[in-house]
């Protein structure tokens, strides 16, 4: 297992560091002048000139891309030539000239709207999608697994901003049940919090309750069938403890595989249901950077996207020796 763990370790470090010159190869290279974005409204050539030495974009790719890396463990400073440089510390992912403020802070900021919304969608729809998915499998063929899987079916159809747009306009507008989302941590304000959260948390379970309802259902039909499980059965074992000690864990793999992957995916902004319910979180820092072409950030984002992404497939895989015995990580 530790041998296995060093070398997934130093497999990811390779993937981010090729990732960093992939990403950064791609925001560079992109048709459009940084420094003619920043420089507001009276350009002149002076200025933008001025400008492109200021970031930096005056200097060949290779050693703008030395920099970057060596602005992820040292730090780096800006404009250094004048007056007030500007100083990023490490791990420095780059200035936004937009918002005159380092990306490391921005993400930072939002960070945490983006953390709790994951999180507590997360635990609902895991809840219910594999509390609903074992009932239907032990009522296969029966009218409760046609209902289950008829309500999956219509849950999975819907788009995230319709079911989003209805909720808003039932429950705060028409039934007034509910404020105007307005955020605000839990730890300032749980009530309210709470009141914030429960709309967009119920918008994402129901999309992803659907999904994990028919795996869930399909992987256990799957088990039941097994020796082994008949086997405990004929053993006189109680149904639940062949249901979830048997049958489920065995055909959890694929359900921890889609878990771990959609709470990455997640944790790296829900762009619809952040902008429907005004949610300050990296969906809605993502989608401003693009309007506002601030590439500094948009290269941020992405890379701290794709590194949640990247450690939640080694999570995965370490989970799959502990879920399944018949797994030996080698």
């Amino acid at each position: 297992m530790a041998a296995y763990v060093v070398r997934r370790v130093i497999l990811m470090v390779a993937l981010l560091f090729v990732l960093t010159a992939a990403v950064f190869a791609l925001f560079t290279l992109l048709p459009g002048d940084p420094a003619r974005l920043t420089c507001g409204k009276a350009c002149s050539p002076q200025i933008i000139e001025a400008n492109r030495h200021r970031l930096g974009y005056d200097q060949p790719i290779l050693t703008q891309y030395e920099e970057f890396v060596s602005g992820l463990f040292v730090g780096r400073t800006y404009s250094p030539d004048s007056p007030q440089p500007i100083v990023c510390n490490a791990p420095c992912l780059g200035y936004s000239f937009t918002r005159h403020e380092q990306v490391l802070t921005l993400i930072a900021a939002a960070a945490p709207t983006t953390f709790w919304l994951a999180i507590g969608a997360f635990i609902l729809w895991i809840t219910t999608g594999i509390s609903l998915g074992i009932f239907a499998a032990l009522h296969h063929g029966r009218w409760p697994d046609r209902l289950v899987m008829g309500i999956s079916l219509v849950g999975y159809s819907l788009p995230s901003f319709f079911i989003g747009l209805v909720l808003i306009f039932f429950v705060i507008l028409k039934l007034s049940w509910l404020p105007f989302p307005s955020y605000v941590s839990p730890f300032e304000n749980p009530f309210q919090f709470l009141q914030t959260m429960i709309l967009p948390w119920i918008v994402l379970a129901i999309l992803n309750t659907a999904f994990y309802m028919r795996l869930t259902r399909n992987q256990v039909l799957e088990t039941l069938n097994e020796d082994y499980v008949r086997t405990a059965r004929a053993k006189g074992l109680p149904e639940r403890t062949v249901v979830v000690k048997h049958a489920l864990r065995a055909g959890m793999t694929p359900l921890v595989t889609a878990a771990g992957l959609d709470l990455a995916a997640l944790l790296g902004g829900a762009i619809i249901t952040e902008s429907i319910f005004s949610l300050p979180g990296l969906g809605a820092l993502a989608v401003s950077s693009v309007v506002e072409a601030d590439l500094p950030l948009i290269t941020g984002i992405t890379l701290v996207t794709s590194t949640i992404v990247i450690v939640a497939n080694l999570v995965v895989d370490l989970l799959y020796a502990a879920i399944d015995p018949r797994v030996r990580l080698a």
